[in-house]
């Protein structure tokens, strides 16, 4: 792989970091709000996140990179005050990771494309779990019609504190 495309990888291995490192606190709040017939389902989304961040933190590392730091706290695209409102942050949640996971697929090849459209499809499904809705395309916003909030909010800082431009979870500061 050429240098421009190392580098492009460990940029989009480094955003697919930052969304889960949102994700796994984002989840912590759903889990706080949720009902409890939905406990067991936010438990196991937020298992599975752990497990990819600490799997991209270790690709980061192997391609030479400081993986990115978790923020200690991060602004929510709306207030949760309930278990509806816990549950359409947990479909926003896995709306942004499919985004980033699909910037991951194009930037990757080989084991790594094929992990990152793996946990493409899994953000997926978990987002027509919580949303009861489906898009053709999932993580490809150019053919929803909507950004990805990849574009200028990749969760490491250096957007907007708040929603990015689909409702991302962003570092607070």
């Amino acid at each position: 792989m050429s240098d421009d495309g190392e580098k492009a990888e460990l940029t989009a291995l480094q955003a697919a970091l930052a969304a889960e490192h949102a994700a796994v606190y984002g989840y912590g709040v759903v889990g706080g709000r949720v009902d409890d017939g939905r406990r067991g389902e936010a438990k196991a989304a937020y298992d599975a996140h752990r497990a990819r961040r600490d799997a991209l933190t270790r690709e980061v590392r192997d391609l030479g990179g400081r993986p990115v730091a978790a923020s200690a706290a991060y602004a929510l695209p709306f207030a949760v005050r309930d278990a509806a409102d816990a549950v359409r942050l947990a479909a926003r949640l896995e709306e942004r990771v499919a985004g980033v996971y699909a910037d991951l697929v194009r930037s990757a090849s080989g084991a790594r494309r094929a992990s990152a459209a793996e946990a493409l499809r899994e953000a997926a499904v978990r987002a027509v779990a919580w949303s009861g809705r489906s898009v053709a395309f999932p993580g490809l916003a150019e053919r929803a019609g909507e950004g990805t909030g990849t574009g200028t909010d990749t969760g490491t800082g250096t957007g907007a504190v708040g929603a990015g431009p689909s409702g991302s979870v962003s570092p607070a500061r």
